[in-house]
């Protein structure tokens, strides 16, 4: 048995940003869940403006909700203790066990960090006790020498628990043993131990070839390498944080959407499924000189919603829009989006900037005031007019009132009560909502790409396509790194875990 006091825990590690962490939770999780070995997500502290609403009614990172849903689980508030949201380049909204606890410059949450470790190291406790293992993702890399101090998100986290690590690095990238070995040179000694192996990740190529290089680097540090991941082609998993605004080409899209991406946009996960579908062409743009047509535009998410509409204002997107809507295209708001919509936004309690108002695009006849309660809500409802129903969540800070909301989009059933959400204007040209995840149900969205103009539609079940590419993820990753490794790691033996997706026994 291993010498740690979180023998089921393993934490993974990165030598930089998206270097394949979350990638190889998603995977680990998938493979023992899979197993029947219960098992959950856990990433301390997250910086990223995708989220997700848990079951709890609680906000955490999107890749924590995607790392459940491949252990079988409901995504939980236990999961992520901490989530950052940038809403400027020196400060973020700060959210604590699912909910905003306000606004923080840099220098100010780097001295709020020891505060938050007992914090971190409760909730990873909570999911020990229920789950027989627990997977744990780092954030950046460890060997940030200016972020070891109070460090709450990597080896900070290790030793508090004292859990095993493994590091992951990005051969694609390039210098990969550069990156390996200057990180664990970087690293205390009782750092160095509990290192129990390195991952290479995206090879390409004969893996022979790489061997005098895995045999050189055990050989300077003393660690294994345990696998090397081949890089997978075509592999979807929803990202993190960063936008992937590599196009596909297929030649059958047959629907260009175009998504303007202004700085602090936020859940851009909710247009993987448009980027995804056989038929649909889904570009990112931030330079409107790029923007060449379009049949849909959608206006996304933000973290800063006057920060990002003077953005799109000074960039000239407000009027390639007008343009567009004179030319018959359709546009839709989403969540911060939305309100983008209206006539004016107000943010009397500086609750993402500075105090003040804004006119805004002025498209529909409402106003939006931003208020200190975030609604934070999983939801289900149906499309006005129709049967065809909708399930999503709800991330926002403001309430939306005028003459635009007597025609909703959607009627939402929450907590036994009837309610309604989101625009749809009298020329059935443009809609807002401020639900997310709308486009992943299937129905809703072959409604809506017929709306837009998308005819002869394939039929494309999101969920299902999702589902199918994080077990095509463990399937490449446990044929280079068996169940049997995994548990060692874990220091777990056959029968120590119970049902699949259930409880610890």
């Amino acid at each position: 048995m291993s010498h740690f006091q979180s023998p089921n825990t393993l934490m993974v590690q990165g030598t930089t940003s998206d270097a394949g962490k979350s990638i190889v939770v998603t995977a680990l999780c998938r493979i023992l869940a899979r197993h029947g070995i219960s098992v959950a997500p856990f990433k301390p502290q997250n910086m990223a403006l995708n989220s997700a609403v848990t079951t709890e009614g609680g906000e955490i990172g999107r890749a924590q909700a995607v790392q459940a849903e491949a252990c079988y689980l409901p995504a939980s508030v236990e999961m992520n203790p901490v989530l950052l949201k940038p809403n400027s380049d020196i400060g973020a909204q700060v959210i604590l066990n699912g909910k905003a606890i306000g606004n923080m410059k840099a220098t100010e949450y780097h001295n709020f960090k020891p505060q938050l470790l007992t914090e971190v190291v409760k909730s990873h406790g909570q999911l020990q006790q229920k789950y027989s293992a627990v997977i744990v993702e780092g954030a950046g890399s460890p060997a940030e020498i200016n972020l070891r101090e109070h460090d709450i998100a990597n080896m900070g986290f290790a030793e508090a628990i004292d859990c095993p690590v493994i590091i992951v690095a990005d051969i694609d990238r390039g210098g990969v043993f550069a990156h390996l070995l200057g990180t664990y040179e970087l690293l205390s000694d009782s750092e160095k131990a509990r290192v129990k192996g390195f991952v290479i990740n995206r090879f390409r190529g004969d893996v022979s070839l790489l061997e005098p290089g895995l045999d050189w680097l055990e050989e300077k540090t003393g660690v294994p390498v345990l696998c090397v991941i081949p890089y997978v082609t075509n592999l979807h998993i929803e990202a993190e944080d960063a936008v992937n605004q590599q196009q596909k080409s297929n030649g059958e899209q047959q629907l260009k959407v175009v998504v303007p991406l202004y700085p602090r946009a936020s859940n851009h996960t909710d247009f993987d499924v448009l980027r995804m579908h056989p038929q649909v062409d889904c570009e990112f743009l931030r330079d409107p000189q790029q923007f060449s047509g379009a049949d849909l535009i959608v206006l996304p998410g933000s973290k800063n919603v006057r920060g990002d509409l003077n953005w799109l204002q000074e960039n000239g997107w407000d009027k390639i829009i007008q343009r567009h809507l004179r030319f018959g295209g359709k546009l839709i708001g989403i969540c911060g989006g939305y309100q983008m919509l209206g006539e004016w936004i107000h943010d009397p309690e500086q609750i993402e900037s500075t105090a003040g108002s804004s006119a805004a695009l002025g498209i529909l006849p409402m106003e939006t005031t931003l208020t200190g309660d975030k609604m934070l809500r999983n939801v289900q409802g149906v499309l006005c007019g129709s049967d065809t129903p909708v399930t999503g969540y709800e991330i926002h800070a403001g309430i939306s009132n005028g003459e635009a909301l007597n025609n909703p989009l959607f009627e939402l059933q929450v907590e036994g009560s009837t309610h309604t959400d989101g625009v749809r204007d009298p020329g059935d040209q443009v809609m807002g909502t401020y639900l997310h995840g709308v486009f992943d149900q299937p129905e809703l969205l072959t409604e809506w790409l017929n709306w837009a103009g998308l005819n002869q539609q394939q039929s494309f079940d999101y969920p299902a396509f999702r589902e199918a590419q994080i077990n095509r993820l463990a399937d490449e990753v446990e044929a280079v790194m068996p169940l049997e490794s995994i548990l060692t790691l874990l220091s777990l033996g056959r029968g120590r875990g119970s049902e699949q997706g259930g409880e610890k026994a």
